[in-house]
Order: structure tokens, then C-alpha cells, then sequence
């Protein structure tokens, strides 16, 4: 297959719904990504190629639905994005997506092409990841890791630009679903290198208002806790609200990329620590992996180097309940959160502040 002169980008969009009679649920992930994702993904030293089928899992979602009319303040839905962890697919944020849709939010996925395992698009073409290959160009060299770090979230922080600009054009998305937008309140979130980007490009894009990072170190380094190489919104700060949460050990006195966009914001900021998480917690991993390690027999100490100790229904809980109050919080101004996000809360014991 020739190589098009340019570079694709394709995203999904939740938003609330006003019926779904006749509209089939939406898979997670289509077939020729669930094939890519089996073949390579942050996840093949654990999940022996073809122990699942990536493809059977549908999600919450219902194709093509006719959207709802917003109610009340703003007058639109508020937009929010979500970019992967580095290497994962969007649809591995899915669970987050969801929710958040469900609570009155348009939310548009990101798929960061040749990053993401497999990018299929609507004729059928798969772009597969170039990952693999771009870290062997590194051949270790400590120089040019920083180089390819920087690189991706560059890349990615332009692809989130490029959706904002395109959310914003007559004719980039359905009539009826363009007119429910509310463009004036854009919030942002991801996990790991998707946390990271969030955060970078609410520095770089005024468009955005709030940003969520879950667990992503945001300086160019492999070890969280090294300091050199930091980043433009770790030297620069926000003005505008941010929430860290990361796994235990990982907060903004432990990490210094986190230490110093927390030193040098004016904007609201809160940092908690989910307890007995894992990395991939913050993804759809934490609910997935125990139900493929029941089934595939995997060792529990694989499970856990993935997802953590923590129970996945109160790590799922948890997150849906903060990342969704803080949205709630910054994008429509309603604190009806009865303070959650303003210190530790008996419904939520596993979740931390730090301060």
C-alpha cells in the first residue's frame, strides 16, 4: 500500500445520547486494531500474542446516536479531550470516556497515528505503529531518547491542536452534533504521556481550561524521578486548574517534573495518590487484566506489576468520581461535589492527598 504525503488523525466522539433503540453498541476497538494491538502493545510481555480477543469487548457507547439537547449551563455540551499513554490506543480510556459522556460531556478520543499500536480508519486502512522502530534508532543513546521524547509530545501536543481547530469548522462534524459543542469550555485528561500531553498543551493553547494528568511524568525522561530535561509547563507553570493523580510514591514531592509545574502555577492545583495503583490503573487495563488473568491463568504478580493491589471496581470508582468532579468543577462552574476536591473524603478512602 503507497504511503499517502500526509498524516492522518482519527478520533471518537462520545456525547449524551437521546435515543439508542436501533443503535448497536460500540466495540472498543475495531478489527483491524484489535489485530495490531495483539501483535505489539505495552502489554506483550504480560498477554501472550492471541490469548485475547481484543476486538469482542463492547463499550457503552451506542453507534450513531442521535444527540441530546443540552439543558441548562453552558449552553453546550463542554468538550473534552482524552490523549493515551504513549504506545496505547484512545480506546483505552474508554471506561473515563464513557463516564464522562454520561454526565452531560461531548468528549473526543485521540489517536496519536504510527504511536498508537494500530490506527484504523473508515475505508478499512490500518496504520500501524512505528514505536518499536523509532526506539531502535535511539540505540540507547541517551541524547536521542531525549530527542524522540520530545519529538512525540511535540507531535502530540500539534495533533491536539489540529482537533480543536478542526471541532471549530462548519462541516467537520454532523450539523446537529457541531451545534451542541460548547467550544468555550475545553477541558483535557490523559494518562502517562497523555497526562503529560494534556498538561503541555493547555500551557501552549489557551482554548483549554482544565487539565487532568494521570500519572505521566512530564519532563523528556524515562525515570520519573530524574530531574534534567524538563519540560515548558514544567519552567512556565499554569494559570489555570490542574489535577495530578498518580500512583503511590508518584507525587509533586517525589517527582520532579511534577515538583516543578506545581512550584510554578498560579492556577488551582490538587495532587492525590490512588493507593495500591499501577500505571495502567489510570486505563482501561485495570478492569480488563484481572478478567484476562482469570481466564489465561496469568501469575499474579504480572497482574499486579499492571494494575496494582488496589480493587479495580474502587479504582474505577474513584476515578470517574474525581475526574468528573473536577470537569464539573472548572468547565461549568458546579461545585456539587460536596467538596471532594477539597481533602480526604470517607467515600473514597484508597484516594490521597497530597499537599
Amino acid at each position: 500500500m503507497a504511503e499517502r504525503p500526509y498524516r492522518e488523525l482519527m478520533v471518537s466522539v462520545r456525547y449524551p445520547a437521546c435515543a439508542v433503540g436501533g443503535h448497536s453498541r460500540a466495540p472498543q476497538m475495531l478489527p483491524g486494531e484489535a489485530a495490531a494491538f495483539d501483535d505489539w502493545s505495552n502489554f506483550s510481555e504480560v498477554i501472550p500474542k492471541g490469548t485475547v480477543d481484543w476486538g469482542a469487548t463492547r463499550t457503552y457507547a451506542h453507534l450513531d446516536a442521535p444527540a441530546a439537547r443540552p439543558g441548562g449551563r453552558p449552553r453546550g455540551f463542554p468538550v473534552v479531550l482524552y490523549s493515551p499513554g504513549a504506545g496505547d490506543p484512545r480506546t483505552f480510556g474508554s471506561t473515563l470516556c464513557d463516564e464522562l459522556a454520561s454526565r452531560g460531556y461531548a468528549v473526543v478520543s485521540i489517536d496519536h497515528t504510527y504511536e498508537a499500536p494500530g490506527v484504523e480508519f473508515p475505508d478499512g486502512r490500518v496504520a500501524r505503529t512505528r514505536m518499536q522502530e523509532e526506539v531502535r534508532k535511539t540505540q540507547g543513546n541517551p541524547a536521542q531518547i531525549v530527542a524522540l521524547l520530545r519529538k512525540l509530545t511535540a507531535v502530540r501536543v500539534a495533533d491536539t491542536r489540529f482537533v480543536l481547530d478542526e471541532l471549530g469548522r462548519p462541516g467537520a462534524l454532523p450539523g446537529a452534533l457541531r451545534r451542541v459543542l460548547e467550544l468555550r469550555a475545553v477541558g483535557m485528561f490523559g494518562q502517562s504521556g497523555g497526562g503529560f500531553t494534556a498538561a503541555q498543551a493547555m500551557h501552549d493553547d489557551r482554548r483549554i481550561k482544565a487539565a487532568v494528568n494521570l500519572d505521566g511524568v512530564m519532563g523528556y525522561t524515562q525515570d520519573d524521578f530524574d530531574p534534567a530535561n524538563p519540560s515548558t509547563v514544567g519552567m512556565e507553570g499554569l494559570d489555570r486548574p490542574l489535577l495530578l493523580m498518580g500512583v503511590e510514591g508518584h507525587n509533586h514531592r517525589t517527582v520532579p517534573s511534577w515538583k516543578a509545574v506545581w512550584e510554578h502555577s498560579s492556577g488551582w492545583h490538587r495532587d492525590l495518590t490512588l493507593a495500591g495503583a499501577a500505571h495502567a490503573s489510570f486505563t482501561d487495563a485495570q478492569w480488563m487484566v484481572p478478567q484476562v488473568a482469570r481466564k489465561a491463568g496469568l501469575p499474579r504478580k504480572d497482574v499486579e506489576k499492571l494494575v496494582g493491589t488496589v480493587v479495580p471496581e474502587r479504582s474505577v470508582a474513584a476515578q470517574r468520581a474525581y475526574v468528573t468532579a473536577f470537569f464539573d468543577r472548572w468547565l461549568r462552574g458546579q461545585g456539587t461535589d460536596s467538596g471532594l476536591l477539597d481533602g480526604p473524603s470517607g467515600r473514597f478512602p484508597e484516594v490521597r492527598f497530597v499537599w
